[in-house]
Parts: C-alpha cells; structure tokens; sequence
C-alpha cells in the first residue's frame, strides 16, 4: 500500500519544465499543456533561467481534472527533445 497522499480533483497543480534556454523548450511544452489543459493565462506560466543562463526552467500552474490527464500530460512532455526534465 502506498503511503502518497491521494490527489483529489479537480485541482491546481503546477508542472515544471526544463530544457536549454536557446531551444524551443518554452513553445513546445506550453503546446502540449495547453492541448490538454486549456490555454494558460500569463499568470500560470513563470520562467526562471539558471544561474550561468544556459538552462530555462518552465512551471506552468494547471486546472488538473484527472490522474490520466497529468499522467499523459508528463509522458508527452518527457518524450519532447527539448525537455530535459518535467517535474
């Protein structure tokens, strides 16, 4: 039996996103999240680059609905060339 705490939805829930800062990760990432999780205001998204600059981390702030929609939100991500890692 798994001790994590059950998630219950709908909720809000923030997905972080890095990739190089001279890629497309930005582009490419809010496209798969908006594909299923409806376009993201400005506010729900927040970028914060690396200390030297060469990486950009990427949270956007969703409306989960379901278990499956982030399970397929964050196979889809990782599977993105230009995502390094989706937290």
């Amino acid at each position: 039996m798994s001790d994590a705490p059950k998630l219950e939805f709908p909720m809000e829930f923030p997905i972080k996103v890095m990739g190089r800062q001279d890629g497309e990760v930005r582009k490419l990432a809010r496209l798969i999240v908006e594909r299923h999780a409806g376009e993201l205001r400005d506010d729900q998204v927040r970028e914060r680059p690396s200390s030297a600059g060469n990486f950009l981390a990427v949270t956007f702030v969703i409306q989960a609905t379901s278990q499956a929609q982030l399970d397929t939100i964050y196979r889809e991500l990782t599977a993105c060339k230009a995502v390094l890692m989706a937290l």
